[in-house]
């Protein structure tokens, strides 16, 4: 068990959503499982200006919501002896220095190193982070203080934006001190395809193409924008998810194996995944790249409406909600192997997955007996929700003759008694807090996956009649992104494909 030194952790954004949702259930979650060092405080910052004693009271409003347990419930007050509020407007240098005041009385140990999580809108980033380093803030010792900081995504709207946010940031912090989050890849679903590709002799081999024919990855949401319709009509499909989570996962599906299982060497082969993508331009965006939009419908008798019609939606918007992307990888390794990439909102239910399509056999056998594509493998890696491993060959049907049935292997998480996985932002939280910086995104990477989106997003601006394809919600997106395929005996694999009228859970 990795336990951070002591350390104070102050959150810009500490009455805000996610704080609430997300960062202390996590924190507390670390605090129950004895993970956190035994001297730590906590100080959420916001415009308001409440007393520790209002701003507990708020938290444990929060948590009391997710604890389950008689055990969970009697840490919660001890928890709260961590937490503090700091009044602080970021238009303000005098709030700035009176949170360094506030800092300064604390234990000396707990205010050696310091965590900074921007849990805020992204114009804050640059501003927050120039004053924190006007007052030496950022400021560290090797070996004696650490000083980091925590940034949410989005990084940027696009290439050159991401570059500007960087250079601020640079100028104030060193990139090692940067911690650009990504929840995706703190998933321990996610983190288990580098140990399944890594540490297995059976299948290290095969991953490449000479051996593989085709890569699908799938993140479906059922749900629609909800009171998200502000920032989604301005963000899409494209930046929201395939720009940062879904190009970080491939560059998981794809990085060579590292020399060293270290942060550095990971995060040097992620990215020269990315950079290695080719560029989808002009006239090839739309054999490469299908766009859509969710339309009103029923889904399971219940009405709900169409994009356009959301709350803070402009009812002639033609922005995304639905992405599938062919993409191709320049190397060695991935050269003419197609990876399908697709994301939607208002999809049959929430789902992730990584699919693996193998090379059939050479010579087909049972072809009369069983068609074409029974001899085809599949390895599946769930991602959320059942996590866990889908192995797909063929066997024979019991009976006379030779007719091949596809069957099954499985493996769930739930099988090794990991029913209770940890979220993303508890390892992502205590990556940061013992200086693990691994399953954060680098400079570079972002850049790398922004020259990738930025054409097709250029392309849609200065063409605004691209199709933009109706898809009724509750179905699986445009049908029109078969034509992404490159035979017309080729489809998606469908997931929860037989959901009953009233089940939204979705097994492997």
């Amino acid at each position: 068990m990795r336990i951070p030194d002591p350390f104070t952790l102050i959150i810009f954004g500490g009455t805000g959503d996610l704080s609430h949702r997300k960062l202390f259930p996590a924190l507390f979650k670390l605090y129950f499982q004895k993970r956190l060092a035994s001297s730590f405080k906590i100080v959420g910052l916001g415009r308001r200006t409440y007393s520790d004693e209002v701003y507990r009271e708020q938290i444990a409003a929060s948590l009391n919501e997710k604890i389950e347990s008689d055990s969970e419930r009697e840490r919660l007050t001890s928890f709260l002896e961590h937490v503090h509020f700091q009044p602080l407007d970021v238009s303000k240098k005098t709030d700035f220095k009176a949170l360094q005041d506030r800092l300064l009385k604390f234990d000396k140990n707990i205010q050696k190193n310091i965590l900074f999580y921007l849990a805020t809108a992204p114009a804050f980033f640059a501003p927050v982070a120039r004053e924190l380093a006007a007052l030496n803030l950022q400021k560290e010792v090797e070996g004696q203080q650490w000083r980091r900081i925590i940034l949410e995504k989005p990084f940027g709207t696009d290439l050159e934006s991401a570059n500007i946010l960087n250079t601020e940031l640079l100028a104030c912090f060193d990139e090692h001190q940067i911690y650009r989050i990504d929840h995706y890849l703190g998933k321990e679903s996610v983190q288990n395809i580098l140990a399944f590709r890594f540490a297995n002799g059976l299948f290290q081999p095969l991953w490449n193409r000479r051996h593989i024919h085709r890569i699908e990855v799938t993140a479906a949401e059922s749900l629609g924008v909800e009171d998200r319709g502000g920032y989604y009509d301005h963000s899409g499909a494209m930046r929201d998810m395939i720009q940062n989570h879904l190009l970080q996962l491939l560059a998981v599906i794809a990085m060579e194996p590292p020399n060293q299982f270290d942060p550095d060497s990971i995060r040097d082969e992620k990215a020269k995944v990315l950079k290695a993508l080719r560029p989808i331009k002009g006239s090839e965006i739309h054999q490469h790249v299908i766009r859509g939009q969710y339309i009103g419908s029923k889904i399971r008798g219940e009405k709900v409406p169409g994009y356009r019609e959301e709350l803070n939606v402009d009812t002639k918007s033609s922005r995304e909600t639905f992405v599938a992307i062919k993409a191709n990888i320049d190397n060695e390794r991935w050269q003419g192997v197609p990876f399908y990439i697709r994301t939607g909102k208002r999809l049959p239910t929430r789902v992730s997955e990584v699919v693996i399509h193998f090379n059939g056999p050479g010579h087909q056998l049972f072809h009369e007996q069983s068609g074409d594509h029974l001899g085809e493998n599949q390895l599946v890696l769930r991602i959320q929700p059942d996590e866990g491993v889908l192995l797909k060959f063929g066997l024979k049907v019991p009976g006379a003759g030779f007719k091949i049935a596809p069957v099954g292997m499985d493996f769930h998480y739930s099988d090794m008694n990991a029913d209770d996985l940890p979220e993303a932002y508890e390892r992502l939280i205590l990556d940061a807090l013992v200086g693990d910086n691994t399953l954060y995104a680098r400079a570079d990477a972002v850049q790398a996956a922004w020259k990738y989106v930025d054409p097709i997003l250029e392309y849609w601006r200065q063409h605004p009649n691209t199709k933009l394809y109706g898809y009724p919600a509750g179905t699986w997106g445009p049908p029109e992104t078969l034509s992404l395929f490159e035979n017309t005996e080729e489809d998606w694999r469908y997931p929860c494909k037989n959901l009953s009228s009233d089940d939204t859970y979705c097994e492997l």
